[in-house]
């Protein structure tokens, strides 16, 4: 089955990528935990000064979610101002976020094979284009023909008054499959979570798990994924033998 999803991306298309994992550790340095700190110091208590209960987690997507569904939300105001603190953070975050390896070079290869690349993320869009700018990939998420700070291939979160869209939900993949306009069965994500897989599947396109560690990869594994590599240098590779890596 393995080669079979080689094959997959060795002759798609279009490649998604998570944004979060296979292109960059966004949180390498202002790190998850310390973001999901300022958060809930930020909505501790509630507006008649009685203190919230929040999630003890170091995932800061979730305690977004549970600002607009938890046992006691934050009032729909607060939770979209919420939405907003965790935006800045995760501007801040890219602004020194550490790349994936091979992620850069996977991306260009990409490109100058004919293939079409899109991000398909909970995070917000605006973290996204400030790290592709950073790396000078920007361009390779662009759409030919719009003009400058148009919207072009990265879909990040969409958050209103019902709340994130967060994968499982495959919306932002639907949306990125959309920019390109390329055919989901020539298709393949690029991801690091069990949303990841679920997403894709959702979407109808193909799946390579990236697992940086043993625990990611039986994830991955245990979620669908039947393709998944410690390094994107497998990827490249598949995508072209005579690359210099």
């Amino acid at each position: 089955m393995v080669a079979a999803v080689e094959r997959e991306i060795s002759s798609a298309q279009c490649v998604i990528f998570d944004f979060d994992g296979p292109l960059c550790h966004l949180f390498a340095r202002r790190t998850a935990a310390s973001v999901a700190d300022r958060l809930r110091e930020a909505y501790a208590t509630a507006p008649d000064g009685t203190p919230r209960t929040w999630p003890e987690t170091t995932d800061p997507l979730r305690l977004l979610t549970a600002a607009f569904e938890g046992a006691a939300p934050l009032p729909q105001e607060s939770a979209l101002r919420m939405e907003h603190s965790l935006s800045l953070e995760e501007v801040a975050a890219a602004e020194v976020a550490f790349p994936t390896g091979y992620a850069d070079t996977l991306v260009r290869t990409l490109r100058a094979t004919g293939r079409t690349v899109a991000v398909a993320t909970d995070n917000c869009a605006d973290a996204v284009e400030r790290y592709l700018a950073k790396r000078s990939l920007l361009e390779a998420f662009s759409v030919e023909g719009r003009p400058s700070g148009a919207p072009g291939r990265v879909c990040g979160r969409v958050c209103d008054s019902a709340g994130p869209r967060l994968k499982p939900d495959p919306d932002c993949v639907l949306r990125a499959l959309e920019s390109t306009g390329a055919d989901a069965a020539k298709t393949v994500m690029i991801g690091d979570s069990a949303r990841d897989v679920a997403a894709a599947h959702a979407a109808g396109v193909g799946f390579v798990g990236y697992a940086r560690n043993e625990r990611k990869g039986r994830e991955l594994h245990g979620a669908g994924a039947e393709w998944v590599v410690p390094s994107l240098r497998e990827v490249l590779l598949t995508v072209d033998p005579l690359a210099h890596v």
